[in-house]
């Protein structure tokens, strides 16, 4: 039976390492271990990556995808093809109600286009000169808040600085924060924390999220939220003061 070491894996499949790592962490790509505690895959990992590479380009959640792939591990097409009908379903009405905010909202800068397009007024800026514009329809999804519900208070203030993660785990873990705040374009300090800025698309965005869930199952005391438009990808991660350290650590300074 054919087996990889993981650059290996990542050479077959075009998977970098530092993915493979972080898909064995969220439970989506199991590995073997050598008596010498590398890594090892079977041929079904080539296979695994390419349904888990389609999924995510249908938009899928990485629990989703993990579901299905537990489904897939019985062997029956035809219970894959029925957990997957209501997710692709799902994601349909999401993009209906994408493009239809997006159709909105490009009528309205066509308006404000026009206007602006016409003679402009004598003088100063006023109220009706055309460059200040209301009730303009939502362009994009609401912010995704990571965090836990929080109305009023903030109760990531309150939870003790404190990693749940240890030795090998802890090591991983920040290699994979590292490999991802690798990869964006720009930092800059928001009250309490950093705002990074990423290039666009749904397969970072994932991976964002799915890692940041991860991280607060361990340190409750870091806040994260990301904003996502067609056009812009951002995570902003705040922490109390007394973590400011480890907020450094994993997710560097400001440019």
């Amino acid at each position: 039976m054919t087996t990889y070491r993981i650059s290996q894996l990542a050479e077959r499949s075009g998977v970098p390492a530092t993915t493979l790592r972080f898909y064995e962490d969220a439970g989506l790509l199991p590995a073997d271990r050598t008596p010498s505690r590398y890594r090892v895959y079977g041929e079904d990992a080539v296979e695994r990556l390419a349904f888990i590479s389609s999924a995510k380009l249908l938009g899928l959640a990485l629990d989703e995808i993990r579901d299905l792939l537990d489904v897939r591990e019985e062997g029956v097409c035809a219970s894959v093809r029925a957990r997957m009908l209501p997710l692709v379903a799902g994601r349909i009405t999401e993009t209906d109600r994408r493009i239809a905010e997006l159709r909105a909202f490009s009528a309205h800068l066509a308006g404000v286009h026009a206007e602006l397009s016409g003679p402009a007024p004598a003088g100063a800026c006023g109220p009706d000169c055309g460059c200040t514009t209301t009730n303009a329809p939502a362009a994009g999804p609401v912010p995704i808040e990571l965090s836990s519900t929080r109305p009023a208070a903030e109760p990531w203030r309150d939870v003790p600085v404190a990693c749940t993660l240890g030795g090998a785990e802890l090591a991983e873990r920040t290699e994979h924060w590292r490999a991802l705040v690798g990869r964006a374009e720009r930092r800059e300090t928001i009250p309490d924390g950093l705002r990074l800025a990423f290039p666009a698309g749904a397969d970072l965005a994932g991976q964002l999220a799915a890692l940041a869930a991860a991280e607060q199952g361990c340190c409750a005391f870091f806040d994260f939220t990301l904003h996502l438009t067609p056009t812009a990808l951002q995570l902003e991660v705040r922490a109390p003061e007394a973590a400011a350290g480890m907020l450094a650590d994993l997710f560097g300074a400001p440019a």
